[in-house]
């Protein structure tokens, strides 16, 4: 099975700002995107996965 970050990270803002950070260069963007990853898995463990699909 795909490890995927879908399954760490739940909500639509969440993965917007998960793509948003993945994308930029440099060592404290890096550094962010690990400390907001971390924290965004923990806040969502919990939380049961959004189809985003099914609201339109």
């Amino acid at each position: 099975m795909k490890n995927d970050i879908t399954n760490y990270i739940k909500t639509e803002c969440g993965l917007s700002q998960y793509y948003l950070l993945k994308a930029r260069k440099g060592f404290f963007n890096k550094l962010r995107f690990y400390w907001f990853v971390f924290f965004a898995t923990l806040r969502d463990m919990f939380k049961k996965k959004q189809d985003f699909n099914s609201e339109l």
